[in-house]
């Protein structure tokens, strides 16, 4: 008869959970933060701080007397809890890489490019040339160079973010989160994308 009682109150615990709905959602918030910390250290070269790893759920210790459907709700309930609640990972060694090219970029081709007013802030994350007739002829071929250059970098920093966390669904909500910081971050005299794609200066 226990063993009848045990094997129906497990059935029901699995379908209970299996009623649990794991939605994932993007952390903005956090997000925001560790993208303006990222982009903080590629302007103004600071030593980029940890960021802690996405925590993971801890099995509930089991309590003596316990019964074990309720052992088994306090398992995975909890975890499918916790999945609500994601941190965002950013530093890894790909993006450690990625950061120290981008500030060498800053402190010398890109930021040029930007403070003359020939390459801009696109408003989905990335860099473009926005009036290449600032540029010196025998220059052009290399400030084109270096928008690709730094473009190839923010899309590899996207993904990996994402990727990171794994969860590579996010890239996009990534991107759209670092164009932000971006513009936001951006210097005096320095030219960006509006929200309809017009240039505006900073």
């Amino acid at each position: 008869m226990r063993k009848l009682v045990y094997v129906i109150l497990t059935s029901l615990a699995v379908a209970l959970v299996g009623c649990v709905t794991i939605n994932v959602y993007f952390p903005e918030a956090a997000a925001q933060k560790a993208a303006d910390q990222f982009i903080g250290n590629v302007l103004d070269g600071a030593a980029p701080a940890a960021s802690p790893a996405p925590k993971q759920q801890k099995p509930a210790a089991g309590n003596d007397g316990q019964q074990p459907s309720a052992m088994l709700l306090d398992l995975l309930i909890p975890a499918a809890q916790a999945a609500d609640t994601p941190n965002i990972r950013i530093q890894t060694s790909a993006t450690e890489a990625i950061s120290g090219r981008m500030h060498e970029r800053f402190q010398g081709a890109l930021g040029d490019l930007l403070d003359s007013g020939a390459v801009g802030f696109t408003r989905d994350g990335m860099v473009a040339m926005r009036d290449a007739a600032k540029v010196p002829l025998s220059q052009r071929a290399q400030a084109n160079t270096t928008v690709a250059d730094e473009n190839r970098d923010r899309v590899a920093l996207y993904r990996e973010v994402a990727n990171a966390n794994n969860h590579p669904e996010w890239e996009p909500q990534i991107r759209v989160t670092f164009a932000k910081s971006w513009i936001e971050k951006a210097r005096a005299g320095w030219y960006y994308q509006d929200a309809a794609g017009a240039w505006q200066k900073k």
